[in-house]
């Protein structure tokens, strides 16, 4: 599966539904009163946090979602029935901001953690509930008001304790294999890695703890060389940085320049 780890949608929350203009029509009652019922709510837009996600892949091409309406009301008093949520599953991980001001609406760094991002709208009232002692039979009532509306952006940063740097192909990929579960692909050519590689390390009765492995950098990286910096999010949120230092091949040089190099 490819390995995607921002995305931009467009997202839409259900409107409010219409309330009603009705009056009471019993046999018995020729000049019944007003019973226009309230319109539902419209649905929310839900950001939910999977561990079973592990992509942004499905919001890349997937990037307008709409909740739908909430029902009209009716007579006889009844409320129009709400709208269920619109749910969108993300990564655990992953970070939503307002794409036009750059607000954070949620950080979702457990699973199962929900947000709501945009919120549906209220429906309008009945003209039941514009009776008066001076008009006691309304003939008006209100339109629901417009879900909230708005692009978001959604930003992947895997959760990991330990965050392994270092040049390419000094055995990033090899060492998280012997260290974990994980089987990123392992070559002899530099850039072997191009997405991150995350894995568990268990050892003996002691607590497990999730190591990430990212894309090489060379220098001139964050001017975009090689595969630029863009993977260093994915180590923002570790404990302990683990550099890998090559010094067994001559075209490596010292140990402390290739340190200098990934370190600055």
């Amino acid at each position: 599966m490819k390995f995607v780890d921002e995305a931009k949608i467009y997202i839409r929350a259900g409107d409010g539904g219409k309330g009603c203009v009705s009056f009471r029509r019993e046999k018995y009652v020729p000049r019944g009163g007003p019973d226009g019922g309230d319109g539902g709510k419209g649905g929310d837009i839900v950001v939910t946090a999977s561990k079973s996600h592990r992509t942004l892949l499905d919001m890349k091409y997937n990037q307008h979602h709409f909740a739908k309406a909430g029902g009209n009301g009716s007579g006889s008093n009844k409320t129009g029935k709400g709208s269920s949520d619109l749910e969108i599953i993300v990564p655990v991980g992953t970070i939503v901001s307002d794409a036009e001001t750059g607000e954070i609406l949620a950080d979702l760094t457990e699973d199962g953690q929900r947000s709501i991002v945009a919120k549906g709208g209220i429906g309008g009232r009945g003209n039941a509930r514009f009776a008066t002692s001076t008009n006691r039979a309304p003939r008006y009532a209100q339109d629901g008001i417009p879900g909230e509306e708005k692009t978001i952006n959604l930003e992947l940063k895997l959760l990991a304790d330990v965050g392994i740097i270092g040049l390419p192909n000094v055995g990033k990929s090899t060492f998280i294999s012997r260290v974990s579960a994980a089987k990123p692909k392992i070559a002899d050519y530099p850039f072997t890695t191009l997405t991150p590689n995350l894995g568990i390390v268990k050892f003996g009765s002691f607590e497990s703890f999730a190591i990430a492995d990212i894309p090489g950098l060379i220098e001139g990286a964050h001017r975009g060389a090689g595969l630029g910096t863009k993977f260093l999010r994915h180590i923002e949120r570790t404990s302990v940085l683990l550099f890998i230092i090559d010094i067994s091949k001559e075209d490596h040089g010292s140990g402390w320049e290739d340190f200098e190099t990934v370190n600055n």
